[in-house]
């Protein structure tokens, strides 16, 4: 009986126990006020870090929003994508979908230091890749969102992660779309996410077979605007200059917009990826069309994708740990 009367008092007790973060919750376990306590200039630091290098290579908005993308398709938002090869560990930076293309990590790095000095095992590599994105947009003239905070880093990577997870830029519909709902992502969202290539480049490696041999009987891509076609080849020759870059969106490419979804109606999307949202469903056809019309539906859309996708699967509580160094677990 005593036990009976000291539970009802505890329940009774705990009903005026504020909830501290219920209502800032975003997604699980994230929110954006997570550092607010233990780091408040934590966002700021990282903000004039990126706004520093985007200025001084604009290229690099896009290489920073990719890296985010490229660690949460893998093993989900946990900074893997970031550790070197040592001990067990083979890293991510050596996949097919990484080799020769992924960047930044220096800009990380210099993150990474500011705020260890600032608070020390505090910030999570994964955050910072999550705030570097939403920065990276930002600077580029893109939407801005709340980064829901309070992810942290893996004690592993995943270097067949890397391979089979990320969409490739001659995967078929299909799969892309398959590869977008095993980490809980839609139809929407894919149509969003892929509005990134509005900055950036690709490499002629990506896109080649697109203009000599797409579906194998040694002719160019029909859905491919000739005139641009012939443009891209006099740089992406049949074979040789693999890592000839080509901007993504040859209207506006380093201005985050939505000419990326105008270029896909005139037929001029660079990558196969690009060019079957429109050709391969009508779904996604129709939110081509939407978002071309409408920049700031797409805007909307992205920003609500992108908290989405920094959602996938991230370690909370005491799983993995605040690496001091992006490149490596803790000793």
């Amino acid at each position: 009986m005593v036990k009976s009367i000291n539970f009802l008092l505890l329940l009774s007790l705990l009903a005026f126990v504020p909830s501290c973060h219920c209502k800032k919750k975003i997604g699980g376990y994230l929110y954006p006020q997570f550092y607010d306590g233990s780091c408040p200039r934590a966002q700021e630091i990282v903000q004039s870090i990126v706004a520093k290098a985007v200025a001084k290579e604009p290229r690099m908005a896009a290489s920073l929003l990719r890296l985010h993308f490229h660690d949460c398709f893998v093993k989900g938002c946990d900074a893997s994508v970031l550790l070197d090869s040592s001990g067990t560990i083979i890293s991510e930076k050596r996949s097919n979908p990484n080799r020769d293309s992924a960047r930044g990590f220096e800009v990380i790095d210099e993150i990474k230091s500011a705020l260890e000095k600032e608070c020390p095992h505090t910030v999570s590599c994964a955050d910072i890749l999550a705030l570097a994105a939403r920065d990276s947009t930002v600077l580029t003239g893109g939407p801005s969102w709340g980064v829901p905070l309070g992810r942290r880093d893996s004690l592993g990577a995943s270097i067949s992660g890397s391979n089979n997870n990320i969409p490739a830029p001659n995967n078929t519909f299909q799969t892309i779309l398959t590869k977008f709902k095993l980490k809980g992502l839609d139809i929407v969202d894919l149509v969003a996410l892929s509005g990134s290539h509005t900055i950036g480049n690709s490499r002629c490696t990506s896109f080649r077979q697109r203009l000599y041999n797409q579906t194998g009987n040694g002719k160019a891509d029909f859905t491919l605007d000739q005139v641009y076609a012939a443009e891209l080849r006099t740089r992406c020759p049949r074979s040789g200059g693999d890592q000839n870059l080509f901007v993504l969106d040859f209207v506006t490419p380093i201005k985050f917009d939505n000419f990326y979804y105008k270029n896909l109606l005139a037929n001029k999307g660079l990558l196969s990826s690009d060019e079957i949202l429109l050709t391969k469903n009508q779904v996604s056809a129709d939110l081509v069309k939407q978002y071309a019309e409408n920049n700031d539906l797409f805007f909307e859309q992205f920003a609500k994708s992108m908290v989405k996708m920094g959602n996938i699967t991230p370690l909370t509580g005491s799983r993995g740990e605040i690496r001091k160094n992006c490149r490596g677990i803790n000793k």
